[in-house]
C-alpha cells in the first residue's frame, strides 16, 4: 500500500491567515509588510521537514517589480518577521511556516532595454505574429507617417506601392479596433524596413507624427521625406525632400527604395504578380535604379519575364518600342551583372554565351 499522504491545514487556510495578518499590520502601522502581503501572488510549497518532527511549509510571496525593488535591501528581515507573525496566528499542531520568500513577479513582455534609455542603438523586439499581422507574408516594410486628414490619399498610395513589392503601414487603416492602437503603431515602427514622412501642410500639427519620426531616426532605418506642402524641419531638416505629387509618389518612392538590398528582393518577388501591361510600364520605371544583381536575382527576374504574360507582352519589359518605353529588361540585366542578356527569337530572355 502507498504511504498515507498527510492532509495539511495551513496551506488550505493561507488566505484567511494573510487576511488576519493584514489587519494586524494595519493596526501596528507596518505599512511595508502590509503592502507586501496585500499585493502578493501567493503559493505554498508543502511538506518541508521541520526540526521538531512536524511539517514545515514554505510560503512564496510574489510582488510587483516596483514593490520588490523598493524593499530589496530589507527583504531578508521582512521574510523572517512575516514568517514569525504568521506562526503566531495559528494553533495548528505539527505544522508551521518554515520560511517565507519574497520574490519579484514576472513582468509582462516589454522592451526593457529601450525603456532604460541607455541603449545605444534602440531596436524594439517585435514577435513574428505581430510582424505577420501588420505586414502580411512578405514585402519591403514601409511605415507611412501622415496627418489623419489625408488618410484616403495615403491608403491609395499604399495600394499603388504594393505591385513594387512594398507592404505599407497606414495607421488609420491598418489598426484593428480591438487592438491597443499605440502598441500596434510601436510594433510597426519597430519592424519597418524604411520610414516615409508625408509632409503635408499640417504634418507638424499632429501630436504623433513627430514622435514617429523620432522613433525612426533612433532606429537608423532609411528615412524619406516627401514634400507635399511643407519642407522638412527639425531633425529631418537635413534630409533632402522628394518633391512630387500624390500621383507620381509611388514610382518616385520605389526608385529611391530600390537602392536597398531587401527592397530589390521584394521587388523581384512581386514581378510574377504583375496584372497588366500598364502596371508593367510602371514597374519598369525603377529598373534603371538597380545598381547590381546577383545571379540568383537575375535568374528570378528572367524567369518572371519568360513566364508572366503581362511582363512578356509589356513594351517597357520586352523593349519592342524603345522610343516610348526604353530598351527593356535585358539591357538592365546586362548592365547590373556585366554579362550579356538578350531577347531570343522566341521572345524569352536568356544569357548569351561566348
Amino acid at each position: 500500500m502507498s504511504p498515507r499522504v498527510p492532509r495539511f491545514e495551513l496551506p488550505r487556510d493561507i488566505e484567511n491567515y494573510l487576511a488576519a495578518l493584514s489587519k494586524l499590520y494595519e493596526h501596528s502601522k507596518k505599512a511595508e509588510s502590509l503592502e507586501v502581503i496585500v499585493n502578493a501572488q501567493v503559493r505554498v510549497h508543502e511538506q518541508w521537514d521541520s526540526w521538531d518532527g512536524g511539517y514545515g511549509h514554505a510560503l512564496f510571496l510574489s510582488v510587483p517589480e516596483d514593490i520588490y525593488l523598493g524593499l530589496i535591501e530589507r527583504r531578508q528581515g521582512l521574510q523572517i518577521s512575516i514568517c514569525s507573525d504568521l506562526n503566531k496566528l495559528h494553533n495548528v499542531q505539527n505544522e508551521n511556516f518554515s520560511e517565507v520568500f519574497i520574490e519579484m513577479q514576472k513582468g509582462e513582455d516589454r522592451d526593457w532595454r529601450l525603456e532604460s534609455g541607455a541603449l545605444r542603438n534602440p531596436k524594439r523586439a517585435v514577435g513574428p505574429d505581430a510582424i505577420s499581422r501588420i505586414w502580411g507574408d512578405g514585402g519591403y516594410r514601409v511605415f507611412l507617417s501622415h496627418k489623419a486628414g489625408v488618410k484616403r490619399k495615403v491608403a491609395a498610395l499604399s495600394d499603388a506601392l504594393r505591385p513594387f513589392g512594398i507592404s505599407a503601414f497606414v495607421a488609420h487603416d491598418n489598426i484593428r479596433v480591438t487592438k491597443e492602437w499605440q502598441d500596434e503603431i510601436e510594433n510597426a515602427l519597430g519592424s519597418a524596413d524604411a520610414f516615409v514622412a508625408l509632409l503635408t501642410e499640417k504634418f507638424h500639427a499632429s501630436e504623433w507624427t513627430d514622435q514617429e519620426v523620432g522613433f525612426a531616426l533612433g532606429r537608423g532605418i532609411p528615412l524619406i521625406c516627401v514634400k507635399l506642402g511643407r519642407d522638412p524641419y527639425g531633425f529631418i531638416g537635413k534630409f533632402q525632400a522628394l518633391s512630387c505629387d500624390w500621383e507620381s509618389a509611388p514610382v518616385e518612392l520605389a526608385k529611391l527604395l530600390i537602392k536597398y538590398p531587401r527592397m530589390v528582393d521584394a521587388y523581384i518577388a512581386a514581378l510574377p504578380q504583375c496584372s497588366s501591361f500598364d502596371e508593367g510600364i510602371r514597374l519598369a520605371e525603377v529598373l534603371g535604379e538597380i545598381d547590381s544583381l546577383t545571379t540568383t536575382q537575375v535568374d528570378a527576374m528572367a524567369d518572371a519575364f519568360n513566364h508572366d504574360s503581362q511582363l512578356h507582352g509589356c513594351w517597357a519589359f520586352n523593349g519592342a518600342k524603345p522610343n516610348l518605353h526604353g530598351t527593356g529588361l535585358a539591357p538592365h540585366l546586362s548592365r547590373a551583372t556585366g554579362h550579356k542578356y538578350v531577347v531570343t527569337e522566341s521572345g524569352d530572355i536568356e544569357r548569351k554565351r561566348k
